[in-house]
């Protein structure tokens, strides 16, 4: 478990202190169950590479390949194209 030090003005820091009082908790539990809750979110690198991968099927699925294109160095090749 690693410690972190938070700052927050006074005023924000007393309203915390009687909201976790009121549910029997303390500020650093309510900041814990606050940075689990965000870091369980899928970041959007993992929401994007989903989507990606849901594309990919998609596109399969109704038979496109892209295996039977030009590679890359073949199309820079003089008589590639001819």
């Amino acid at each position: 478990m690693k410690n972190i030090t938070v700052s927050v003005d006074e005023a924000v820091y007393h309203r915390a202190r009687v909201h976790a009082a009121e549910e029997k908790t303390s500020v650093s539990a309510m900041v814990g169950r606050y940075l689990k809750e965000i870091a369980s979110r899928k970041t959007a690198f993992e929401r994007l590479k989903q989507l990606e991968d849901a594309t990919v099927t998609e596109l399969r699925s109704h038979g496109f390949s892209a295996e039977d294109r030009l590679k890359r160095g073949a199309i820079h090749e003089r008589d590639a194209l001819h």
